[in-house]
């Protein structure tokens, strides 16, 4: 599922990903509220579509020598600047926040976006 749509279940995606991040103590996420989430998770993913490729496409020999780490480091240099664009989303304990964020992102994500897969991929055309 691609375009507008596709957007907006991986942005609720997310958005609820942030919630649920928001809760794990340790971790240093703070979201204010859902409104405040849905807004983080569209501003990540703009982010991440836009910004992240450029990132990438620029530090490829980097990446190349990390093998893949830099990939890593851009994730959580978006994750850290959508905290900075958004007011109401916080990262308490700075780039720890960020780079423990940018991971635990990354499964609750995959793990929301498999377990909607099989929903919302069985929906006919």
């Amino acid at each position: 599922m691609g375009g507008i749509v596709g957007f907006l279940i991986t942005a609720v995606i997310t958005a609820v990903s942030l919630l649920i991040m928001s809760y794990i103590p340790f971790l240093g996420v703070e979201v204010d509220s859902p409104g405040k989430a849905l807004i983080s998770g569209a501003v990540f993913g703009v982010l991440n579509g836009f910004l992240a490729p450029i990132l990438r496409f620029i530090g490829a020999p980097i990446n190349f020598l990390t093998l893949g780490l830099f990939s890593f480091l851009v994730s959580v240099f978006i994750f850290g600047l959508t905290a900075k664009l958004i007011e109401g989303f916080r990262l308490r304990n700075g780039i720890v926040s960020a780079i423990l964020g940018a991971i635990i992102l990354g499964i609750i994500n995959g793990f929301l976006s498999q377990l909607l897969g099989g929903v919302i991929g069985t929906a006919p055309a």
